[in-house]
């Protein structure tokens, strides 16, 4: 196992590499990695089955809320695809769950909104956080809260958030989740002074650049090379992130473009490198 990162950092792999696929597992562990971060099981045996491996491994591992497949992930603020009320009694019925069996923490997207609202979203947030809270206390399991696109690509949710009063945030003990590809997207150039503002909540960074194809976007691996190749440039925002204590950084990429497993190592030595 890797030792000895700088301010207490740790690396980590996302189910998303292989689409949480129970068959696949195996290629979560990969060597000097001290961390998964994974959600969206197909059933309750994936979930034991993955429990499973990780004994005897010493490896922390956090879900990524919804456990299951098909389950709510955008909910809690307005419904998108299930009613709000719902959300909230699932994220409840995970962390109490999760707690249970040795999560470190529970992510969630929040803050989500689908597009730009007329209506006071810092009420909207912090009624949101109250609840949060509750359930984090409640089942002694930290809440990471990861701001998320909207529809077509929409930064409302990480505008308003960048709008939310830091001292209000700080009263509900709550951390955040970087996305690196979620905030390029919303904030452009301009992404080190929007997670500036939230350097002391940051737990967990989401690590992946973009790869376009039309309107779509797919999560690629992080490499060197992309620093001058016409990929965004996230060597800064990785040092950046790497100032914030016992950040937990998860290789978020995803498998549609079969990324080589050279490559993917190398990228991985890379941030390292970057954040030792």
């Amino acid at each position: 196992m890797r030792k000895g990162l700088a301010m207490g950092h740790k690396l980590g792999v996302s189910g998303s590499t292989i689409l949480s696929n129970p068959e696949l597992y195996s290629e979560l562990f990969w060597e000097q990695v001290e961390h998964i971060e994974i959600g969206e099981f197909p059933n309750g045996e994936a979930v034991d089955k993955f429990l499973e491996l990780c004994k005897g491994k010493n490896i922390t591992f956090g879900i990524h809320s919804p456990l299951l497949r098909n389950g709510s992930k955008y909910d809690l603020i307005e419904e998108v695809n299930y009613d709000s009320k719902y959300a909230w009694e699932q994220l409840e019925s995970e962390a109490k769950k999760m707690s249970a069996l040795g999560a470190k923490y529970l992510l969630v997207h929040f803050p989500y909104f689908k597009e730009e609202v007329e209506i006071d979203t810092d009420e909207i947030i912090e009624e949101g956080l109250k609840k949060l809270r509750y359930i984090q206390n409640q089942y002694s399991i930290e809440l990471v809260c990861e701001p998320k696109l909207g529809l077509n690509h929409s930064s409302a949710g990480i505008n308003y958030l960048n709008k939310f009063p830091l001292e209000i945030w700080a009263k509900y003990n709550i951390k955040l989740c970087i996305d690196i590809g979620d905030y390029i997207i919303a904030t452009e150039n301009e992404i080190l002074n929007y997670i500036s503002k939230w350097k002391e909540f940051i737990k967990v960074v989401h690590l992946h650049n973009i790869h376009y194809e039309g309107d779509r976007y797919i999560w690629i691996p992080v490499h060197p090379t992309q620093e001058y190749s016409g990929n965004h440039k996230v060597e800064e925002i990785i040092k950046f992130l790497s100032q914030s204590k016992n950040v937990t950084f998860v290789f978020e990429h995803t498998p549609e473009t079969n990324p080589n497993k050279e490559f993917v190592k190398e990228g991985y030595k890379w941030v390292s490198s970057i954040i030792k």
